[in-house]
C-alpha cells in the first residue's frame, strides 16, 4: 500500500489515461481533430463515427431522444450533425464513451461500484441541469456548459473506476464522513486531490477551456461558472437531500434568481429535465444509472438533525431519534448521515460527555475515531486510534463478540484483563458504554458513549435505551445496504 500512497495528480492522470480509460483517451483525441464550427468537416466526422457501429447507433438513439418533438427522425450521422450541431454530436460521442468505459470497470468492490454509479448519475444529471439553466444562450455555449458541468468531478469518478487497492481503503471513510471531510481525508492520507486530478484529465483530454477554468478558478462569478457549480450542487442535493429543508430551498431560490424565474417554475423545469435524463440514459444504454436520478425531495426526505429541545422528555426524544433514523433509511441517507444523527442525538439525550464512532480499519487491526459529539451537540474532530490486534481490550472484546458492554467501574475484576493503557487513557476514571455497529451481522465499527466524571455512572435504563437505539441504527444500515 505504501508504494501507491502520496502519488501526484500527474501520476494518476498517466495511469488513467493510458491504462484504465484508454477508450476515452482515444475518443477525445479523435473528436479534437474536428472544429465545432467547421461545417465542411461533417462528412469526415460522420465517417469516423460510422467506423464504430455501437457508437453510431447510440448517437442516433440519443439524437432522436433529444429531438423527440421533431416530426422527422434522425436516420444518419451526418443528419444528426446538421440538426444538433457538430459540438452536440461530439458531446454525445464523448458522453457515450465515458459512460461505457466507466461502467465496464472491473474487479470493483460492491460499495465502490455503487459509489461510482452515484457519481456518474449525479454528473450526467448535473450536465443536463446546467444546460437547462441557460435557456437563452446559444447552443454551442449550452453544450460547453453541459460538458463542463458533467465532467466537473471526473477526477474522483475516474479514480473509483480504477480498481486501485486504495479504493478498498478509502470507501470505508467515504461512507462514514461528509463529502468535504472525505475529500480532506483523501488529501491527507493519500495525496490525492480530486479537483487537481479533474483539471489534469481535462487538460490531457482537451475537454474545453470552460471546464479547465471552472476547476482552476472555482470562485469566478461569471454566469457560466455559477451555472456549473449550482448544477452540481443541485444534482447532489436531489440525490442526497440535506437535513435542513431551508438549505435546499435556498439553493432552488439561487438558481431561480439566476434564471430570472419563480421557484415553482424551476421545479417544473427540473421535473422535465429528469424525464429527459431518464430517457437519455436509456438511449445511452446506461439504464443502471436511472435509479440514481431521483425526483425532487419531498418534506419526508428532510430530516431535522437539531439537538432535542430541553422540555422533551427522555422517551419522546428516543422516539424522535428512531423516527429520524427511519426517515434517513427510507430516503437512502448515507452512513455518514445516519451516524451523525445517532451520535449527536444520543449525546444530547443521555447527557454523554462524548459519543463517538470508531471505524474498523481495512486490515481489522485497529479502530479509528472519525466523528464524535458532546452533550451540547458540538462535534469533536480530534482523531484517535485504538489497536485491537494483537491487543486485548474493551474494543477488541466488542468487535470479536459483536455485543455491547458497559463499564462503570474499570477496577472491577471482570474488566481488569480488558483495560490496557489505551482504554485506561480513554476512560479517565469515568464510565463507558460500547456497542458494535453492524451491517448484516458484519461489524464495521464501534460506538462509544462516555461520562468522564468519576462517580457519574451510566445507569441501566440509559444503557438499555442506548443499546436499543444502536440496534435501530444497525437495522437501518442493513436496510440501506440491501437496496
Amino acid at each position: 500500500m505504501a508504494e501507491i500512497r502520496r502519488q501526484t495528480a500527474a501520476h494518476w492522470t498517466e495511469l488513467l489515461v493510458k491504462h484504465e480509460l484508454p477508450a476515452i483517451t482515444s475518443m477525445a483525441r479523435t473528436l479534437d481533430k474536428f472544429a465545432n464550427d467547421d461545417v465542411s468537416s461533417i462528412p469526415q466526422l460522420s465517417q469516423t463515427i460510422l467506423h464504430d457501429q455501437a457508437l453510431s447507433s447510440c448517437l442516433l438513439r440519443v439524437a432522436n431522444t433529444i429531438n423527440h418533438a421533431s416530426v422527422n427522425r434522425v436516420n444518419t450521422v451526418s443528419r444528426a450533425a446538421i440538426v444538433l450541431g457538430i459540438q452536440a454530436v461530439k458531446n454525445i460521442c464523448l458522453t457515450s464513451k465515458i459512460l461505457d468505459a466507466l461502467l465496464q470497470s472491473k474487479n470493483l468492490l460492491p460499495p465502490v461500484y455503487e459509489r461510482l454509479l452515484m457519481l456518474m448519475a449525479n454528473a450526467f444529471y448535473a450536465g443536463l441541469l446546467a444546460r437547462m439553466m441557460l435557456p437563452d444562450h446559444q447552443e454551442d455555449t449550452k453544450e460547453e456548459v453541459y460538458l463542463a458541468a458533467m465532467l466537473y468531478h471526473i477526477g474522483e469518478t475516474a479514480f473509483w473506476s480504477s480498481g486501485s487497492p486504495l479504493c478498498a481503503e478509502l470507501i470505508r471513510q467515504a461512507s462514514a464522513l461528509p463529502q468535504t471531510e472525505f475529500s480532506q481525508y483523501c488529501r491527507e492520507e493519500t495525496g490525492i486531490n480530486f479537483a487537481e486530478l479533474s483539471a489534469s484529465l481535462a487538460r490531457t483530454w482537451n475537454l474545453g477551456e470552460l471546464l479547465v477554468k471552472a476547476l482552476d478558478q472555482p470562485q469566478s462569478r461569471t454566469l457560466e461558472m455559477q451555472t456549473i457549480s449550482l448544477a452540481n450542487q443541485l444534482s447532489a442535493a436531489i440525490h442526497t437531500p440535506p437535513p435542513n429543508k431551508a438549505a435546499f430551498n435556498k439553493l432552488l431560490q439561487d438558481i431561480a434568481r439566476l434564471m430570472k424565474i419563480e421557484p415553482r417554475q424551476l421545479k417544473e423545469r427540473i421535473k422535465q429535465c429528469r424525464d429527459l435524463a431518464l430517457n437519455m440514459l436509456h438511449s445511452y444504454g446506461a439504464d443502471v444509472l436511472q435509479s440514481h436520478i431521483r425526483a425532487l425531495p419531498t418534506d419526508a426526505d428532510f430530516v431535522n438533525l437539531a439537538t432535542p429541545v430541553q422540555p422533551l422528555n427522555r422517551d419522546s426524544a428516543v422516539l424522535q431519534l428512531m423516527q429520524q433514523l427511519q426517515q434517513l433509511a427510507m430516503r437512502r441517507g448515507n452512513i455518514s448521515e445516519l451516524l451523525s444523527a445517532m451520535l449527536q442525538q444520543s449525546a444530547a439525550i443521555f447527557a454523554f460527555d462524548n459519543c463517538a464512532f470508531w471505524i474498523l480499519s481495512a486490515d481489522k487491526s485497529r479502530l479509528e475515531s472519525r466523528s464524535a459529539y458532546d452533550s451540547a451537540g458540538a462535534p469533536n474532530t480530534a482523531r484517535r486510534s485504538v489497536s485491537i490486534v494483537p491487543a486485548q481490550n474493551l474494543f477488541s472484546l466488542v468487535v470479536t463478540q459483536a455485543q455491547a458492554v458497559l463499564v462503570n467501574d474499570a477496577t472491577q475484576p471482570q474488566w481488569r484483563k480488558y483495560i490496557d493503557e489505551q482504554t485506561e487513557s480513554l476512560l479517565q476514571r469515568g464510565a463507558m458504554a460500547l456497542t458494535a455497529v453492524k451491517i448484516h451481522d458484519k461489524v464495521i465499527g464501534v460506538i462509544s458513549a462516555q461520562r468522564l466524571q468519576q462517580r457519574n455512572s451510566i445507569d441501566d435504563d440509559d444503557y438499555r435505551q442506548f443499546c436499543f437505539l444502536c440496534d435501530q441504527l444497525n437495522m437501518c444500515l442493513s436496510l440501506n445496504a440491501a437496496r
